[in-house]
C-alpha cells in the first residue's frame, strides 16, 4: 500500500472558549481552557491515518514535555515518527486560539518547526507514494523533499497555508494545490496570474505548475480544476462548534482517499464530508473522523455536486 509522508508543524493547541473575540487591549472572561494536539502537518497527518492510510510524518519538536506527549499521541494514531526530530534549546510548536461562536482566532509560534530540514522526507519517499506539506515549516525543506519526491515517482500535496511568497518556488515542484480563496487570490497575485472567480483563477495558476488545483470555499463546498474538468461540490449544512482544523481535515482526507485509490471526485467528496464532520467537535486533531463515521456520514446525504469536461 502506497503510503502518505506528511512533512509539516507539530503544534500545541492551547485553547481558550469565550461567548466572543476581545478587542484590542480588552480583557474578557472565558468559558473553558483545554489543551489539544495540533499544527497543520500533525492534523493532517491524523486526519489521513483515521481514514485507514499508512502515514509516516516528518517534522520537529522541542526537548520538552509538549513535544514528548505529541509525539506520544502520533504514535497512538498509528503513525510512523520515527522521523521526528528532538530539537534542543527551542520550544515545541505552540498555537494559541481563541473560539468564538463557532469561529476561532490564532497566533502561532513555531519553535521547532523551525528547524524542520527535507532530509528525512527525501529519504523515505517512494515511487507510488504521495507527499503532503504546507507552509508552517521552512522552504527549503519543502522544496528538497518535493523534487526528490519527483525522483522517485512520489505525487506531492501542497496545502499553501499560511500563504507566503515563498509558494511562487515550490508550485513547479507541486502536483496538487489545495488553497482556500483568500490564499488563492494572494497567490494568484503573487504570480501574476488570472484574477476572477475562484474557478477561473484556480485554472490560472495550472500554468504555473501543479495539474490540480483545488479551493475550498467553506461552508460553500469546494472548486477542482484539472486540465480536462472542473469539479464543484456544495457544502454540507452542520452546526460548527469549532472550526480549527477543518482545512486539514480536508487536505488529509483527500491524500487518504487518493492512496487508496479513488478518483479526485470521489476522494474530493470524501474529503468535503469529513470537514464537515470535524467542524462540530472542539479541537484540532482530536475532531478528525474516522472512515465509518464519514461513510455514514454521507449514506445519510445527498451528494451536492457536479463534475464538468471542459
Amino acid at each position: 500500500m502506497p503510503r502518505i509522508i506528511v512533512l509539516g508543524s507539530i503544534n500545541m493547541d492551547l485553547v481558550v472558549t469565550a461567548e466572543r473575540f476581545p478587542g484590542p487591549g480588552e480583557t474578557i472572561a472565558g468559558e473553558a481552557f483545554r489543551t489539544f494536539s495540533g499544527g497543520k502537518g500533525a492534523n493532517q497527518a491524523i486526519a489521513a491515518a483515521r481514514m485507514g492510510a499508512k502515514v509516516a510524518f516528518v517534522g520537529a519538536v522541542g526537548a520538552d514535555a509538549f513535544g514528548a506527549d505529541l509525539v506520544a499521541g502520533m504514535a497512538v494514531e498509528g503513525i510512523d515518527t520515527t522521523s521526528v526530530a528532538t530539537v534542543a534549546g527551542v520550544s515545541t510548536g505552540t498555537a494559541l486560539i481563541t473560539v468564538a461562536q463557532g469561529e476561532n482566532c490564532i497566533v502561532v509560534v513555531a519553535g521547532a518547526n523551525a528547524a524542520v530540514d527535507g532530509t528525512a522526507a527525501a529519504g523515505l519517499v517512494g515511487s507510488g507514494d504521495r507527499l503532503v506539506a504546507q507552509l508552517e515549516v521552512p522552504k527549503a525543506a519543502i522544496a528538497e523533499a518535493f523534487a526528490a519526491a519527483r525522483a522517485a515517482g512520489a505525487e506531492t500535496l501542497l496545502n499553501a497555508a499560511p500563504a507566503a511568497p515563498a509558494v511562487r518556488d515550490l508550485l513547479p515542484l507541486t502536483d496538487i494545490l489545495i488553497v482556500n480563496e483568500t490564499e488563492l487570490d494572494l497567490i494568484a497575485g503573487w504570480i501574476g496570474a488570472d484574477g476572477g472567480d475562484a474557478r477561473t483563477c484556480a485554472r490560472s495558476l495550472l500554468a504555473a505548475g501543479p495539474s490540480t488545483v483545488v479551493v475550498t470555499l467553506g461552508a460553500a463546498g469546494l472548486v477542482a480544476v484539472t486540465a480536462e474538468a472542473t469539479i464543484e461540490l456544495g457544502g454540507h449544512r452542520v452546526v460548527p462548534v469549532d472550526t480549527t482544523g477543518a482545512g486539514d481535515c480536508f487536505v488529509g482526507t483527500l491524500a487518504a482517499g487518493l492512496s487508496a485509490g479513488a478518483d479526485l471526485a470521489e476522494a474530493l467528496e470524501t474529503a468535503n464530508a469529513a470537514a464537515a464532520l470535524s467542524v462540530q467537535k472542539p479541537g484540532a486533531a482530536p475532531s478528525m473522523p474516522r472512515a465509518e463515521d464519514v461513510r455514514a456520514f454521507l449514506a445519510g446525504r445527498a451528494t451536492a455536486g457536479a463534475v464538468e469536461t471542459t
